[in-house]
């Protein structure tokens, strides 16, 4: 047994396609219509499709229960992207308490988007801003083989 793939469901395939195509660089690599793989193995489903698979029309967005996560090397300049865009933000960019930090946002159906900053990008931060090894590890509460393997 293995996961494949994390799907969706969107209420408008084309505009949901857009929206994963301009504010996060994903694209159509599998097309079957009503079932769209992107980039990266997210795959976008119609409603009325997947009414259909199961059987009821008793379908909810919006519930914050869920997320996709995404991680970006580069999470400054994915910051200035994400401000020319017009999109709906759960919250701004905020640091967990283990240094990274992260933006989550809506999609058009309201299923939260998390992008968070890279993880070794975050331990590379520490350690170009003065910390040692054994602060980034305690300041990110990883071991000291997860900061060493970062250094590579």
């Amino acid at each position: 047994m293995k996961i494949k793939n994390p799907m969706l469901v969107v209420t408008d395939i084309d505009r949901s396609v857009e929206f994963y195509k301009k504010v996060l660089g994903l694209h159509v690599i599998m097309d079957f219509g009503a079932n769209k793989t992107l980039t990266g193995g997210l795959v976008l489903q119609t409603l009325e499709t997947w009414k259909n698979f199961i059987g009821t029309d008793a379908v909810s967005f919006g519930s914050n229960s869920s997320e996709v996560y995404f991680e970006e090397d580069n999470f400054d300049s994915f910051i200035t992207k994400l401000e020319k865009c017009e999109i709906e933000y759960v919250h701004p960019v905020k640091e967990h308490s283990w240094g990274q930090r992260v933006v989550r946002i809506y999609d058009p159906d309201k299923h939260i988007i998390e992008i968070g900053e890279n993880i070794k990008a975050v331990c590379k931060r520490f350690l170009d801003s003065g910390m040692t090894k054994e602060q980034v590890a305690e300041r990110m509460d990883v071991p000291m083989k997860f900061v060493n393997a970062c250094m590579r």
